[in-house]
């Protein structure tokens, strides 16, 4: 099982298909190699797990939300509703405003101003007419005008995907075992017959090209 099955895994328990997940977390994975520094003394599992989970988090923690709201009070809301959740079960009925406060470390400001973030998971029509200040009328597509997540995922994994191809078939088998199989540079060299040496040589060369197809973009 590759390094991204086996973290995507861990968050199938949220109505995700695996297949979905993978995805998601591939897209970390290629951050990482975009990234690593093979002059570093760490194993690069070690190194991308970290990223690749983070874009899993952050997958999670952006789906849903009807109206863009800041990332801290996104993260505050989820906070809010597991301590909710926990005191629910521990007092027998629902916690109070203070109690919630004390359990979560925060003052009760911060509290109602969490919970009073849910009103963003409603799903609402990107069609549905919303008044202006000039008395007009427009839609909450006209007025988001954020940047989706999911195409700067998908712009980053197409801008790479020709320079994968424009690889020879042994360096992309290089990266392909080391990256997503997580093989040693060892274990790679005795399956392509090779020298280590050669294979790092070979890993050097492939990710200096990649970097640089990215910074002439």
């Amino acid at each position: 099982m590759g390094l991204v099955e086996f973290l995507a895994r861990r968050f199938r328990n949220r109505g995700e298909p695996l297949e979905d997940l993978v995805q998601v977390g591939t897209i970390g994975l290629l951050k990482a190699i975009d990234r690593f520094d093979l002059d570093r003394e760490v194993e690069f599992s070690t190194y991308a797990t970290p990223t690749i989970v983070g874009e899993l988090k952050r997958h999670f923690r952006d789906k849903g939300w009807a109206v863009r709201v800041p990332r801290r009070l996104q993260e505050l809301h989820l906070e809010l509703t597991e301590v909710v959740g926990s005191l629910g079960q521990e007092l027998g009925r629902s916690p109070t405003v203070a109690e919630i406060a004390e359990a979560a470390g925060t003052d009760e400001e911060s509290v109602l101003e969490g919970l009073e973030v849910a009103q963003a998971y409603n799903s609402t029509s990107l069609d549905a007419p919303v008044d202006t200040e000039d008395g007009g009328s427009s839609s909450f597509a006209d007025l988001l005008g954020v940047q989706d997540e999911q195409l700067v995922n998908l712009e980053y994994r197409a801008s790479l995907a020709p320079e994968l191809a424009k690889l020879p078939e042994r360096e992309r088998t290089i990266l392909y075992l080391r990256f997503y199989r997580g093989l040693t540079q060892s274990e790679i060299a005795d399956r392509l017959g090779i020298s280590q040496m050669h294979v790092s040589r070979l890993l050097n060369r492939t990710l200096m090209r990649l970097r640089e197809a990215f910074e002439e973009e």
